[in-house]
């Protein structure tokens, strides 16, 4: 019996990320096919996914290895192969379907701003910075809006760090819980090349530059309910397409991130950390002190100016939702 119902393909969805939202689209009335490194589509198969794009009407791609690691050379070329040779495959078979996908909406990230301090970043006024997490998100992109598609709409979503049961949160949290829940600075630390350009045409000089922000680098953040929710909104919404940030639109800063934090977590200090602090502590929890070191300052302006609703949009009660969440079995509840 052929399903009347309308069809999601969700790419990489095995991470909390793609498990919230194939929940969200099931119960939106969507039939679900995935496509991941196990499974009955895998990614070592292009018939496979092409039949299963074939007449699809949503894609969502979030495949590629986490950045919650050490940035080693191996982990690095991973991290940008993962991504670019999983969204080339996917253009691939949009391009010889007889019936391609409506819309597809892409993983990226709001990393791929510059270090900055002054002003937020928007879709139309963002300065595009340099070093190995931007070339990553550059090259992803090109991917992804490289070649004619002329039925196919394509959004790039320029995800901020998701508050939710993932490996950025749980890093933070830990953090906070260990006594480092103090405003973080940089500053100096051995000479290393962990965050050189990579790719096609890597930026930057090769050496890892140091902003001496003084605990007041901006941090931008989304709660996954919201990723959820405009998902199904740049779904729903056909005069969208292009990079879209997906971040809420009070931003705060490294002091107010980690304050907030502590009250969570009811942590009764937080030690400042300087780089040298910072560096071995993130060794251990195998991510790099970039996560609270890079100044992200970003701005939903196109989602803002069309209209959506952030259920979140304060820090502290985003995290005090999350950590609730964590000690039980939840569902989405993104909005549309």
């Amino acid at each position: 019996m052929v399903s009347t119902r309308p069809l999601a393909v969700v790419a990489g969805g095995s991470g909390f990320l793609g498990r919230a939202i194939s929940a969200a689209f099931e119960d939106d009335g969507y039939e679900i096919r995935h496509i991941g490194r196990t499974g009955p589509v895998r990614w070592d198969d292009p018939d496979g996914i092409a039949r299963a794009l074939d007449g699809a009407d949503v894609l969502v791609n979030l495949a590629g290895k986490s950045v919650n690691c050490r940035y080693t050379d191996r982990n690095r070329d991973e991290i940008l192969r993962s991504r670019v040779t999983t969204t080339r495959a996917l253009r691939e078979a949009i391009t010889t379907s007889d019936h391609p996908v409506r819309v597809w909406l892409n993983a990226s990230t709001a990393t791929i701003y510059r270090h900055e301090t002054e002003q937020a970043n928007t879709e139309t006024t963002g300065v595009i910075g340099e070093g190995f997490s931007v070339d990553v998100a550059r090259d992803w992109e090109h991917e992804l809006f490289d070649g004619e598609l002329p039925r196919t709409r394509r959004v790039a979503l320029r995800i901020a760090i998701v508050l939710g049961d993932g490996p950025a949160t749980r890093a933070l949290v830990t953090l906070a819980r260990i006594g480092l829940g103090g405003p973080q600075y940089d500053g100096w630390w051995f000479p290393h090349n962990r965050y050189r350009g990579i790719g096609s045409d890597p930026s930057g000089n090769g050496r890892a530059r140091g902003h001496r922000a003084g605990g007041r680098q901006r941090f931008s953040w989304v709660h996954v309910d919201d990723v959820v929710g405009a998902v199904r909104f740049l779904r729903d919404r056909d005069d969208i397409s292009g990079p879209v940030n997906v971040v809420s639109p009070q931003s705060t800063d490294n002091r107010g991130l980690m304050r907030a934090l502590r009250r969570t977590v009811h942590a009764p200090i937080g030690l400042p950390a300087l780089r040298w602090m910072l560096e071995p502590a993130m060794w251990v929890l195998r991510t790099e002190p970039e996560l609270v070191l890079k100044s992200r300052w970003v701005s939903p302006e196109v989602l803002t100016m069309a209209g959506y609703r952030f259920r979140h949009p304060e820090l502290e009660e985003a995290l005090l939702d999350v950590v609730r969440a964590t000690a039980g079995p939840r569902r989405h509840r993104g909005g549309r």
